[in-house]
């Protein structure tokens, strides 16, 4: 079956929170000031303002959402009305997203610096019952099954080089290559009526087929590069971009046919596929003061812009996928491409953090808080179970305690708040895939309904200076 089509979407998930724990204790307002190795995301001109050592920290994003599917029905009389479906909620397990980095600075005035790290995008891996609990005691396929039942197993992470130079003191330039790596996993219901609504209800229980999608591996180029000016010692202007991730992978697909009489002798021949879609391109910057003599007062002013207008689809290609002896379709019968409208827009973002130091007996304290606000990286009529989005604001607190020379441990705690989405089952524009072909009338759309999401962030890290 063609049940490769829907479950790779969450690969593309938008970026709910900013990510790392130095940078998110800013609000994400670490583009002119970036000065340790949280550059490499952020503006990697700032490499070479960070000590040659290592970094390590991880974040773990706890993720909610409630969904209360929405759909049109008619009734015998002819009458149409909205049919509400019982509220679900997903949630992600405790898995910790993290950064790894290590840098050298050369040079005879120490201009020069080359890092290598790897991170994690800040991407909600989460889950959704299959079944939900009617108030009988019996049970009944959870609403939001034809589009994400749980994304459990995925795993990806950004590796990469990075060189910086100062030329002169007012000016830092840097550049990265960067490649996304690793494993996406997803399982999700498909009603597989042949033909949909002509001989079958297009979302009857028996005509469901459950899959679990393998997409892999993923090795996705991409590069970034940025620059930090320092027209005078309390002013800092930082400007970075990042390239789009270009996404081509193979990927498996394992099936459970449906129950429905058409399948009683029906198999799948054939499980690979080719999944391509593309992440967006960042444009990201900033301003930094440090009003004090001493600059240990530091604020950020900073803008970010994420072109998620780029990733309008992803399609799917099977390269083998045959089905044999469905009743009334040729055998073998084989699965065509199919293309996942998204409906991404252009996301725009402010960001205003700050932090201060100060001193405690012979170790120094660090104490930053940040704010942020986004607008959403998707379309209205496309927010659907696999990737809620809204316009959000993120608030967060966090800090550093120096010890010695060469540590430095981190600590970071924030909240998202998203705005609710409700998606009128009139302008819902994610369809129902069925990859049984020869529909004669449109496949209904699965996405209507209300959203609310919001997450909590929890850092911790430690820097070591050579």
């Amino acid at each position: 079956m063609c049940l490769v089509c829907a479950g790779d979407a969450a690969a593309a998930g938008l970026y709910f929170s900013d990510r790392g724990v130095r940078p998110m204790g800013r609000g994400g307002a670490f583009v002119a000031g970036a000065d340790d190795l949280g550059a490499i995301w952020y503006n990697p001109a700032g490499i070479v303002d960070a000590p040659s050592g290592l970094l390590l920290d991880a974040t773990w994003l706890h993720y909610t959402s409630d969904y209360t599917r929405q759909v049109l029905t008619t009734s015998a009389t002819g009458t149409t009305y909205t049919q509400s479906y019982p509220r679900v909620s997903g949630s992600t397990p405790v898995l910790p997203v993290p950064t790894i980095a290590g840098s050298y600075r050369f040079g005879d005035q120490e201009q020069y610096a080359v890092a290598l790290g790897m991170y994690a995008p800040m991407t909600p891996v989460t889950t959704y019952p299959l079944t939900i609990s009617n108030a009988d005691g019996s049970s009944s396929p959870a609403p939001q099954r034809y589009s994400l039942v749980s994304l459990d197993g995925s795993a990806l992470v950004v590796t990469g080089a990075w060189f910086a130079w100062r030329p002169f003191d007012e000016l830092r330039v840097g550049a990265g290559v960067q490649t996304l790596i690793g494993t996406f996993r997803s399982t999700v219901d498909f009603s597989a009526c042949p033909p949909d609504n002509l001989v079958c209800a297009g979302e009857a229980p028996a005509y469901d087929a459950y899959s679990q999608l393998s997409v892999g591996p993923i090795v996705a180029p991409s590069g970034n590069l940025g620059a930090t000016y320092v027209p005078m010692k309390k002013v800092r202007i930082g400007l970075s971009g990042q390239l789009p991730f270009w996404v081509d992978a193979p990927a498996k697909v394992d099936v459970r046919l449906p129950t429905a009489a058409e399948f009683d002798n029906a198999y799948q021949q054939g499980d690979n596929a080719r999944v391509r879609f593309q992440l967006p391109a960042v444009l990201r910057a900033g301003v930094e003061v440090r009003p004090l003599d001493d600059q240990d007062l530091r604020i950020e002013l900073a803008y970010v812009r994420e072109f998620w207008s780029e990733h309008q689809s992803i399609d799917i290609t099977p390269t083998d996928i045959q089905l044999y002896k469905v009743t009334g379709f040729p055998s073998p019968f084989a699965v065509s491409p199919i293309s996942i409208p998204r409906g991404g827009q252009d996301s725009n973002s402010i960001r205003l953090g700050g932090e201060y130091k100060i001193p405690i007996d012979t170790y120094f304290l660090q104490l930053r808080a940040g704010v942020a606000y986004e607008t959403s990286g998707i379309q209205e009529a496309y927010v659907s179970p696999l990737t809620i989005d809204s316009n959000k604001v993120a608030t967060t607190i966090g800090g550093s305690l120096y010890v010695g020379k060469h540590w430095r441990l981190d600590a970071a705690l924030g909240h998202v708040f998203a705005a609710d989405v409700t998606v009128t089952p009139q302008e819902a524009a994610v369809p129902r895939v069925n990859p049984v072909k020869g529909n004669p009338t449109a496949t209904a759309s699965v996405n209507g309904g209300t959203y609310s999401a919001s997450a909590d962030t929890v850092g911790v890290g430690m820097q070591y200076a050579f």
